[in-house]
């Protein structure tokens, strides 16, 4: 009976749980239900992180992200009648033409101005764009296709026969790059990017037509000045096919040996997609690693009238805050004296003059400032790139660190003390320069000018320039040990530093047989007055007088002082001076060249412009034969160089200068003036810099 009473009071419990359960299970149905009533759709989507910062050594923000609109197309939403579709989309190009916004059209077909006929845009350029169009899996057909053959695929394709030959294209360009970037619910499509607000106004107010298309908040690159170390800085812009499939092989790699499903996840979250943005040139091709960021992931509903709910499920991590070595005042001043003085000039306009300086701290390789002109303005990059890009005084061309010069005179002190070093003159020999040097007996050269010098020891024909007296030295010393000395200050070969640079080469019977060419005797002499192959960039030469300067250390020189968190918070990356090569040179050596190199600075060719200078500066100039092709015709001029430090008695900093075509390096030393009376002046109503960790708020 007990146990007959047990059960049953067990059986009724169970009942009303039993209840209890289904009620419950009735009211979530119920409320669910309710929540997704008028819901046509859910989808989770990756979510871009800002690129990092880039400031300059005294927390100066150069380069940063905005937030702007883009339009979009999500596919939850999108037409998929094809005819709706290209109502929609040539309804959104009218639109953005009428309104002078530019949309996302990549395809590199265009309609002849001339023919009417369609033709393909620069097919070097755009080679592997239409190898992909043509392919099997898109268009299938033949690698001999012409752009009319494409076009009456795509048209068959999507359906345009109806439109002008104008809009078909229009439309094409579109459809097809949405097959390009995979459109799906999970990658909606950038139609166009950084849209004025009074445009997504207007698309967003006939969202009934407009079905899937929608507004969202991007990040885009904004520099403060654009025309601050353009070349320098960098952009960025649209990943090219290249890259994008060099970045898949990586990321096939790394999935291969990814320890597990976090960082798988972490790694197909962050993969690049043929829309996205990369450094494309400077520092930020050079630190894209550090400045892309880490996206996120957000939950996307969108409701039966086109509204949408976003919820994030990962954060985005902004990029890392890049502190750079360069002085934004400092370079501001480099960049106006190059445009002072090349302005100045007054030189033929047959003969095109252009200039670039290198500051460079002479303790720790921090480039302090680079500046090449003419130059241009990152933010007009859309409005003048073509203009820029036919301008035949290249002004888009970094020529710091990608031009190799012939250095001329510059090349005496490393001749100089490469001879006492090795033994082969000391501060007792001299040479008596009558203007004209013989050489093999029937083979004369000549001092600048056919300048008679007199008798000079080292010091004093490096501040004379003399010819004759480094003629001898070369012949004497051999072009083996001058190639040795040239090589360990670096020259003719790549400092190292973060952004691409040129490699330039060292005089030598190898170099010139490798061109083609037949070595001679006299190459011997004008190697070491930095003639014959010689030929360096000006960021070795800013690197080659720093070492001379600081006693024989040759640092590595760089941009990147250091790296932090978004945040400012933690520090990631302090960059340490680091030694390339240490040149064991006698005191007494390095006192006969600095003491040469003063009287540049004080009694010889850039006495007047260093005279009111509050240090002294030790310079050399040099000047080297150039032959330009201009409008198809040879233009012959002279470059002029220089390179210095200061102050003499305990030197701080380097400068290196070239002004193409200046006739004279002499005509140089007024840039570097500018430089260090800035730098060696008391600063007046100088602002008190803000701290990192209060940059961003």
């Amino acid at each position: 009976m007990g146990i007959s009473r047990t059960r049953s009071a067990i059986y009724n419990v169970i009942v009303v749980l039993a209840a209890l359960a289904l009620i419950g299970v009735l009211i979530w149905s119920t409320l669910i239900s309710g929540a997704n009533a008028g819901t046509l759709g859910a989808y989770t989507r990756t979510i871009d992180a800002a690129r990092g910062d880039l400031l300059d050594r005294n927390g100066s923000v150069l380069v940063s992200s905005r937030l702007g609109n883009s339009i979009k197309f999500n596919a939850t939403a999108f037409p998929k009648d094809q005819e709706k579709r290209n109502e929609i989309i040539i309804s959104l190009i009218q639109l953005c033409e009428a309104n002078g916004v530019e949309y996302i059209d990549k395809l590199p077909i265009k309609v002849s101005k001339k023919t009417g006929n369609y033709v393909f845009k620069k097919k070097d350029e755009n080679a592997a764009y239409l190898k992909w169009l043509k392919s099997k899996d898109v268009l299938n057909l033949n690698e001999y296709a012409t752009a009319e053959n494409c076009m009456d695929a795509l048209i068959k394709r999507y359906g345009l026969e109806a439109y002008s030959k104008k809009d078909a294209r229009s439309l094409a360009s579109v459809q097809i790059e949405m097959l390009r970037n995979t459109f799906n619910t999970s990658y909606p499509y950038t139609f166009a990017e950084d849209v004025p607000t009074d445009l997504v106004t207007i698309i967003m107010e006939n969202k009934n037509f407009y079905k899937g298309v929608q507004n969202e908040g991007e990040t885009y690159r904004e520099y403060v000045d654009g025309t601050l170390a353009p070349h320098i800085l960098g952009r960025v812009s649209g990943i090219t096919a290249e890259k994008y499939d060099e970045k898949k092989k990586e990321l096939e790699e790394a999935l291969d040996n990814a320890s597990g499903k976090q960082e798988i996840d972490e790694l197909t979250r962050n993969a690049y997609t043929i829309s996205d943005v990369y450094g494309s040139s400077g520092l930020e091709l050079a630190l894209e690693d550090q400045l892309r960021g880490s996206r996120g992931t957000e939950t996307v509903t969108i409701d039966e009238n086109g509204n949408t709910v976003n919820t994030y499920t990962t954060m985005p991590e902004q990029g890392n805050a890049v502190i750079l070595t360069l002085d934004k005042n400092l370079q501001m001043v480099a960049q106006d004296a190059l445009k002072k003085r090349v302005d100045s000039l007054n030189i033929s306009a047959a003969r095109k003059c252009a200039a670039a300086v290198v500051v460079e701290d002479v303790h720790t390789g921090e480039i302090l400032a680079c500046a090449t002109y003419p130059s241009y303005d990152n933010n007009e990059w859309k409005e003048k790139y073509s203009e820029w890009a036919e301008d035949e005084t290249a002004p888009l061309w970094n020529r710091a660190v990608m031009s190799t010069y012939e250095p001329g005179s510059t090349f005496k002190p490393c001749t100089a003390i490469a001879a006492l070093e090795e033994g082969i003159i000391d501060d007792q020999f001299k040479w008596n320069c009558n203007g004209a040097y013989t050489y093999y007996s029937d083979h004369t050269f000549y001092c600048a000018h056919h300048t008679a010098h007199g008798t000079n020891n080292v010091t004093d024909a490096i501040n004379v320039s003399c010819n004759c007296f480094f003629y001898e030295t070369g012949r004497r010393m051999g072009i083996e040990r001058i190639d040795e000395w040239a090589t360990k200050f670096g020259l003719g070969q790549k400092t190292g530093v973060e952004i691409p640079e040129a490699t330039g080469h060292v005089s030598s019977p190898e170099e010139r047989k490798a061109a083609g060419g037949t070595w001679y005797a006299g190459d011997v002499i004008t190697t070491a007055i930095g003639e014959s192959d010689n030929q360096f960039t000006l960021l070795q030469l800013a690197n080659y007088v720093s070492t001379i300067a600081n006693g024989g250390t040759r640092y590595t020189p760089h941009f990147v002082r250091s790296i932090k968190t978004a945040d400012f918070k933690t520090t990631l990356q302090q960059t340490q001076p680091e030694v390339a090569q240490t040149l064991d040179i006698s005191k007494h050596t390095l006192q006969l060249v600095r003491e040469g190199m003063l009287k540049v600075g004080t009694i010889g060719f850039c006495r007047s412009a260093f005279a009111d200078l509050p240090v002294k500066a030790a310079a050399k100039t040099g000047t080297s034969d150039v032959v330009k092709l201009i409008d198809g015709k040879k233009v012959e001029g002279n470059n002029g160089f220089l390179i210095s430090y200061a102050p003499y008695e305990d030197p701080e900093i380097a400068v290196a200068v070239v002004v193409e075509t200046a006739d004279s390096g002499a005509l140089t030393a007024v840039v570097a003036a500018d430089i260090y009376d800035y730098y060696f002046s008391p600063k007046e109503n100088v602002g008190t810099v803000q701290p990192y960790g209060e940059l961003l708020t």
